[in-house]
């Protein structure tokens, strides 16, 4: 966002406005410093029971944050809005990050443990070597072209310059969304036949009817639904997301 921000040496009242940041700062131990998060930080389970709420990720309750006097409110470029940082700014220190690849999240833990004060390497050094794992897995698979659905009515695709898109492509999958970022898109007769389609859990909780709906316009293709979470989560949540990619790939290669 252009500015600096100046940080407590050590933050002890934290508020996290993105869900993926917020399980990465408990697994941090650093659950006793949150003193609010949004609705959708769903993980680890029962901490929303545990500390205050401050709306979601992009209709944040101003009044609550206030009341809550933090120290430290982290949030990220795409997951919120950037007029209600503008605003948080004026009154607290809002440390944000911006995130499109993997490498881009192993720079953002890394940055965050020096903004809370936590060593964050043995982390990033064990996720690093699962996708190492990984990639050397996937090494002698062929390339398949994919959609990544995201949204329902209207259709919308998580497009290229996104890291739901750099995870795709270590799993040799082909993104051919019409757009970068998150497109809409409107099924007809001249669209790309793709050989894979995934629909995500989240931000629309795509179910089984609409996978059945997708292969009866795309027979030839491979139609799935995937965990959201570990295409799109850029935190201590991709500790897991290799293993499970393992899973995704079984799918669309052996079945």
């Amino acid at each position: 966002m252009g500015r600096k921000v100046a940080v407590p040496e050590k933050p002890l009242r934290i508020v996290s406005i993105v869900p993926s940041q917020t399980e990465l700062l408990v697994d941090l131990g650093l659950k006793d410093r949150l003193v609010g998060i949004t609705k959708f930080c769903v993980h680890p389970v029962g901490l929303k029971k545990e500390v205050t709420l401050v709306g979601g990720t992009k209709k944040l309750n101003f009044d609550k944050i206030r009341e809550l006097k933090p120290d430290l409110i982290i949030g990220n470029k795409e997951e919120n809005f950037y007029d209600d940082i503008v605003q948080l700014e004026k009154e607290f220190p809002v440390w944000m990050s911006d995130i499109y690849t993997l490498e881009d999240s192993f720079e953002f833990m890394q940055l965050i443990g020096e903004v809370v004060g936590v060593e964050t390497e043995s982390l990033v050094n064990r996720i690093r070597t699962e996708f190492d794992a990984l990639e050397r897995a996937v090494a002698g698979l062929p390339w398949k072209t994919a959609y990544y659905l995201i949204w329902n009515k209207p259709t919308m695709l998580a497009g290229s310059n996104t890291f739901i898109d750099d995870m795709l492509q270590r799993l040799h999958l082909k993104n051919i969304a019409p757009a970068p970022r998150y497109p809409e898109i409107e099924w007809s007769e001249t669209t790309p036949k793709p050989d894979v389609i995934l629909l995500s859990s989240e931000p629309f909780p795509f179910k089984e009817k609409h996978c059945a709906e997708l292969r009866e316009r795309f027979p030839d293709a491979k139609v799935m639904l995937v965990d959201g979470e570990y295409f799109s989560w850029y935190g201590s949540r991709l500790l897991g997301a290799p293993k499970y990619f393992g899973e995704v790939l079984k799918g669309i290669h052996l079945m």
